[in-house]
């Protein structure tokens, strides 16, 4: 079963600038739509970007403009490129292929922490 590395979490000051990676232990993206999650504090996971195995990308509103995903499908690594950070974009930042994560057993990362406070 596939599995996601994800690290670039830290803290920042709003305004600031942070980029997220994610590592698979399989060569699944040239497969997948890759998706970059997010997940406040006891509530559940949302999608906040895609990127399609053609390169087109996809965001949520509340990020649009600000967060860039991409992908090297070379290093089996997607990135999220995260600038004019707000508090409201403090969570916990998750990985996966949108198709895997609909299943009950969907197998996830351990997350990286991402906090914007000044």
């Amino acid at each position: 079963q596939v599995q996601f590395v994800e690290s670039g979490g830290g803290s920042v000051q709003p305004g600031g600038s942070l980029r997220l990676s994610c590592l698979a232990t399989e060569s699944i993206f040239s497969e997948y739509t890759m998706g970059w999650y997010r997940q406040y504090s006891g509530k559940q996971r949302e999608l906040v970007a895609a990127v399609f195995t053609g390169g087109n990308t996809n965001y949520a509103n509340s990020v649009k403009g600000r967060f860039t995903i991409s992908r090297d499908n070379a290093k089996n690594t997607v990135y999220l490129q995260m600038t004019s950070l707000k508090p409201e974009d403090t969570a916990v930042y998750y990985c996966n292929a949108p198709l895997l994560a609909s299943s009950p057993r969907a197998s996830w990362g351990q997350g990286t922490q991402v906090t914007v406070s000044s």
